[in-house]
């Protein structure tokens, strides 16, 4: 039976220098560029150095090592195969698993696949793993939806006037009128600038007809034609790039920040998922313990009750009923437990073949083993460091919050606007003269403006840029606190493993312990001692005792290699551990998948 064996930790990381670029940032703009910045920058850099001071002093590799528990037992060699078959992982290689009838009424039919198996099929698969893959390609399109504010804009106005109105003259006997017909259309295009102005280039066409009694219109009707270029630019508020493209830069933001949270919901998946696959093995284990127990029990039962005529009473017949009876129970909730454990595997893989509304039973075919492996504290915090998906969302979460105190503390500025405007324009009787009458560019007009306005007390933008300044200073404790948190999580993984690494050798011993007891009962029981109803009951017990003793060690034994998941986990690199290359989908990705 293949195992799964987990792989030594490898401790050749980034240097330090490379966690210095990967704290600064976010590739793109870069915020913290003047000495308040820096002093940021240094901030957040000292946060995560400083979880990793002692440990770089003092912590060098090291591999996990455990005293020889079952050694000290001073059992007989002789003995080790005999009390191996009795009880512990090898003792149930080739039996059939006792599960009994399913929801539906019959056999359940079992599927048997390895760890790799599970995990890429819930990599490939699994439900909340489709949905959070959606993630970066919306945040994609958000990027491209805030880059559009740039694009040019086509625009076009038409309008239709016909004036006939009454005007003052000096005959007061006749009624005089302005009569007019006026079509004008505007067309152009505009586009706002990167530092902060507009470019407006438009063409403007008129029609008008003059149909006033007593007066001579020349030319009537009169075709005008004007082409004009104006040029809007902010000189204090509003102006640069910092200011114009701050939506695009949080936008790209958001889209990294989706990467990370996809990432982080893969690690999270990948790693319920190993750690659903040991329990699984557990449970089919347990199976296989309080089955083989309660055929000891009956064993034991049925001698007990053969001496009901010698020496053994009703009492001590009932209470080993009893007993029977309730490692019968146990073993039921087992068979429940195992199958209830299966469907959440089948849930997070989410295979079409292995449906979660099928009776089909997934069962395990790797075995936990308890190989030693080699780690340093300080490599394994720093890989937290550089690799967990919610420090570079912190790192994301300072940067917003410094390019939205950088559009505050421009808007505290006063308005300055500054207008450059040209036109040529011609008046002529028909279109095609007024076009050639432009061309000649005899009537050009020129305009410069400047427009200033600030508001007294400049309240509101004094309290939004106090109110980003306290938002930057919250931004950069959540960091610390994130970072304190994975190294918290670092090291709880790393005391996990050891605990339970000394655990599986210990619980071993007692296992080994309580399976000579039982055999050197039962080998006095067939040559010295005999059979009384007290050396029975004491069997019973000591039964019980192994098979405690045979589920505290496979406890053991799974809990050791769900820690080696979670310290993976806490460090982000459980997918390189799994061999699976993290891709971030496009848009077109995404449309693929749903197709």
């Amino acid at each position: 039976m293949p195992t799964h064996r987990p792989r030594m930790i490898a401790l050749v990381f980034a240097p330090l220098p490379a966690l210095m670029v990967a704290l600064a940032g976010c590739a793109g703009s870069n915020p913290m560029a003047d000495d308040g910045e820096r002093a940021l920058r240094r901030v957040v850099e000292e946060a995560a150095f400083r979880e990793i001071t002692e440990a770089e002093k003092r912590g060098g590799p090291r591999t996990l090592t455990r005293e020889d528990a079952v050694g000290a037992l001073g059992i007989a060699p002789q003995f080790r195969p005999e009390l191996d078959k009795m009880a512990g992982p090898e003792a149930y290689a080739g039996r059939s698993l006792p599960m009994g009838q399913n929801l539906l009424g019959t056999e359940p039919r079992t599927v048997v696949i390895g760890l790799e198996r599970a995990v890429r099929t819930t990599v490939a698969n699994n439900i909340a793993v489709q949905f959070a893959r959606l993630s970066p390609a919306l945040g994609e399109a958000r990027v491209s939806a805030a880059e559009a504010a740039f694009d040019w804009v086509l625009f076009s106005t038409t309008g239709y006037g016909s004036t006939d109105s009454p005007r003052t003259s000096t005959n007061n006997s006749t009624l005089v009128t302005n009569q007019q017909l006026n079509i004008t259309n505007t067309t152009g295009l505009r586009r706002p600038l990167i530092g902060g102005g507009r470019l407006t280039v438009q063409q403007e066409l008129g029609h008008l007809e003059d149909h006033t009694p007593s007066l001579a219109a020349n030319p009537n009707p009169a075709e005008t034609l004007s082409w004009q270029i104006q040029y809007d630019q902010p000189l204090l508020k509003g102006m640069g790039s910092d200011v114009t493209q701050a939506e695009i830069r949080l936008a790209r933001n958001a889209e990294r920040n989706n990467v990370q949270t996809f990432k982080r919901d893969l690690l999270r998946t990948v790693a319920d998922t190993e750690k659903t696959y040991w329990e699984l093995v557990q449970a089919q284990q347990s199976l296989f313990v309080l089955e083989r127990l309660l055929e000891r029990g009956k064993a034991t039962l049925e001698q007990l009750k053969a001496r009901s005529v010698i020496d053994a009473n009703d009492s001590q017949i009932a209470d080993a009923t009893a007993r029977i009876a309730r490692r019968r129970a146990d073993l039921t909730r087992a068979q429940t437990n195992l199958k209830n454990i299966s469907d959440r595997l089948k849930a997070l893989m989410n295979d079409p073949d292995l449906p979660v509304g099928s009776e089909i039973l997934v069962l395990p075919v790797d075995r936990a083993v308890d190989e030693p492996i080699r780690f340093s504290l300080m490599d394994s915090i720093r890989q937290g460091v550089l690799n967990r998906p919610e420090i570079q969302q912190a790192i994301l979460s300072i940067d917003d919050s410094s390019i939205r105190r950088v559009v505050a503390e421009n808007s505290r500025l006063p308005d300055l606007n500054l207008r450059l405007q040209t036109r040529l324009a011609t008046l002529e009787s028909s279109f095609g003269e007024a076009y050639s009458e432009t061309l000649e560019r005899r009537f050009i007009d020129y305009v410069v403006s400047l427009a200033f306005e600030m508001p007294l007390g400049n309240r509101r933008a004094e309290a939004e840029t106090r109110l980003r300044s306290l938002e930057r200073m919250q931004a950069v404790i959540a960091y610390r606190n994130t970072v304190q948190q994975v190294t918290q999580e670092v090291k709880a993984s790393l005391d996990r493993v050891m605990l339970n690494y000394a655990l599986i050798d210990q619980t071993r011993a007692s296992r080994i312990a309580a399976a000579e007891v039982l055999r050197v009962l039962e080998a006095e029981k067939a040559t010295t001692r005999g059979v009384t109803p007290e050396r029975l009951d004491l069997e019973m017990s000591r039964q019980e005792s192994l098979a405690a003793a045979e589920q505290s060690e496979m406890l053991a034994m799974v809990e050791y290699n769900s820690a080696i998941t979670d310290l993976f986990a806490s460090m982000g690199t459980l997918l390189e551990r799994n061999k699976i290359r993290f891709v971030v989908p496009s848009i077109e990705d995404a449309k693929r998948s749903q197709d």
